[in-house]
């Protein structure tokens, strides 16, 4: 059994991205924002040590059941389409097991925050179960995705506050909308693909407004973190953040606008450090 372990575990690896780590860092970025705010730069090791281990199997998860719901699928895309299970190297069995172990791991650490936090983590759960699946009924699983992803925000603040502010949800907003514009770049690289085999995302429905739409959104995000920034007595070093954070939109933008594949898929990978700006405004302006 251990020798089988040892001879799967570089295909859980590529099944849980592991080794593809930008992932982490989108979901982990906002995650980080709402216990600095929440927490007025000084959130507990506790908490941090959860929530950051928690994204960590969280994404995980999300990628496996998300190969378990696409796995008739990615054979078929280009970019997918030595996934493993795509080439039948891990089979349906594992991947529900893996799937399994992965989110219960994850709950035995929301377990050691408090009552609210528990029950808000079954919904997280279910976002990150439903999402893979909304592509095949509509257009909009980015959004899904998107709610998804913030959700770790209003855990993050009930587990260092015991309850939700309105920057709770100023941030959920913001990191909703950051989510469905970056990964409407993401879908960007698919789009032949997708059509080709049936699946919907943003970047079909939206055709050649496209780009526009997710500069629409870029500006979006832009607004609500200047109203938090506003509401929270946030000073320079944030909105110095934000600064820099329209420089990177403005890139992406560039990137973006002739919607050539590999360039769509290296705006997706810059958002990355949108995150790390915003989280290094956050902590300068509370370190001053």
């Amino acid at each position: 059994m251990i020798a089988a372990l040892r001879q799967q575990l570089p295909h859980y690896i590529q099944l849980t991205r592991l080794d593809r780590p930008v992932g982490i860092y989108l979901l982990l970025w906002p995650t980080l924002w709402a216990l600095w705010v929440a927490a007025k730069g000084i959130p507990s090791l506790g908490n941090l040590l959860i929530f950051t281990l928690g994204v960590i199997l969280m994404r995980s998860a999300g990628c496996v059941i998300n190969d378990y719901a696409d796995r008739h699928f990615d054979g078929h895309v280009e970019r997918t389409r030595e996934r493993p299970m795509a080439r039948g190297v891990v089979d349906e069995t594992e991947a529900l097991l893996l799937f399994a172990i992965l989110c219960l791991i994850a709950f035995i650490l929301v377990c050691f925050t408090n009552l609210a936090t528990i029950l808000l983590s079954g919904v997280g759960v279910l976002l990150a179960g439903i999402y893979p699946f909304m592509k095949r009924f509509t257009f909009f699983p980015q959004v899904v995705l998107g709610a998804a992803f913030a959700w770790a925000i209003p855990m993050a603040y009930t587990a260092e506050l015991g309850e939700l502010q309105r920057s709770a949800w100023l941030l959920y907003l913001a990191t909703l909308v950051w989510t469905v514009a970056y990964d409407t770049q993401y879908a960007m690289v698919d789009r032949e693909d997708d059509l080709k085999i049936g699946v919907k995302s943003t970047a079909i429905l939206l055709g050649d407004m496209d780009t526009k739409a997710i500069g629409l959104m870029q500006v979006a995000v832009l607004g609500i973190l200047l109203l938090l920034g506003a509401q929270e007595n946030l000073r320079w070093p944030y909105f110095l953040s934000l600064a820099v954070a329209a420089g990177l939109f403005a890139y992406q933008q560039r990137l973006i606008r002739d919607r050539d594949r590999q360039r769509c898929f290296k705006a997706f990978l810059n958002n990355q450090w949108v995150g790390v700006s915003v989280f290094a405004g956050l902590s300068a302006n509370y370190l001053i």
